[in-house]
């Protein structure tokens, strides 16, 4: 072999190390994107425990809470999940989220191709746990009230579609503007057939607040301590930071197996 062949070679391999080298790093780089992320979104100590408690079923406006009503359809103990998928998918991923927190849009923007894919292939099934852990922790009530507009939007069957446009559409973590009804009822003008007055009385009367306050009690009695929390088949793995969509795509493949 020429001495040229062999250089040529060699730049070609050296070439491929590089590339794998990048695509390594970037992959690295959105793992830790979304760790990151997931830090402000993190319960507090006593403090922030005690505000979460004192705040439970408050309302802006109102001395007292009213009867817990669940969305069409609420699954789980308690009726405290929304599920995106068929009942037989084998596998179950559940989801602790809160509109208002940048960790959950940040799991929302890398696995949401995946999640549509896998629900509607039949693979795998989603309940989401809405939660006001933010609301606790920098105060205001957008968390509670996205809540409220995405049950109202699972009264309509248009759950995922407006759970996707809050995501597409979050604030800043300090900016309240999900404290709006109008705001939300706005962004629900981007789904078709969801901007309707059943679902403009059941955002402006708080239908279901209780029932996201009972969901963020029940997310703090479960020990959880930060968003979004997610297990499979009850097993968490938003803490393993080799997770990836195609790693998760693997699980839900085997589980389908057994």
């Amino acid at each position: 072999m020429s001495e040229k062949n062999r250089d040529g070679k060699r730049t070609a391999r050296e070439r491929l190390a590089v590339e794998r080298e990048k695509q390594k790093a970037a992959e690295r780089r959105r793992r830790t994107l979304i760790v990151a992320a997931s830090v402000v979104c993190v319960l507090g100590l006593a403090t922030v425990i005690g505000v979460l408690a004192a705040n439970h079923g408050k309302d802006s406006g109102s001395s007292k809470a009213g009867p817990v009503v669940a969305p069409s359809g609420a699954t789980g103990k308690d009726s405290l999940a929304i599920q995106v998928g068929k009942d037989s998918a084998k596998p179950t991923l559940t989801v602790w989220e809160d509109f208002r927190c940048p960790a959950c849009q940040a799991f929302e923007t890398a696995y949401r191709p995946t999640l549509h894919e896998l629900t509607d292939s039949g693979r795998l099934k989603v309940q989401y746990h809405l939660v006001t852990l933010i609301d606790g922790n920098l105060g205001g009530t957008g968390s509670k009230r996205a809540a409220n507009a995405a049950a109202c939007a699972q009264d309509a069957g248009k759950f995922r579609d407006f759970h996707d446009v809050l995501y597409e559409n979050q604030p800043k973590e300090t900016d309240d503007a999900y404290a709006s009804n109008a705001k939300l009822i706005e962004l629900a003008g981007k789904v078709s057939g969801l901007d309707t007055p059943a679902f403009k009385k059941c955002v402006n009367s708080g239908a279901h607040d209780s029932w996201v306050m009972k969901s963020a009690a029940a997310f703090q009695a479960g020990g959880f301590t930060g968003t979004p929390t997610v297990l499979f088949d009850g097993k968490n793995i938003y803490a393993d930071q080799t997770m990836t969509p195609a790693k998760l795509k693997q699980l839900v493949q085997a589980a389908n197996k057994g």
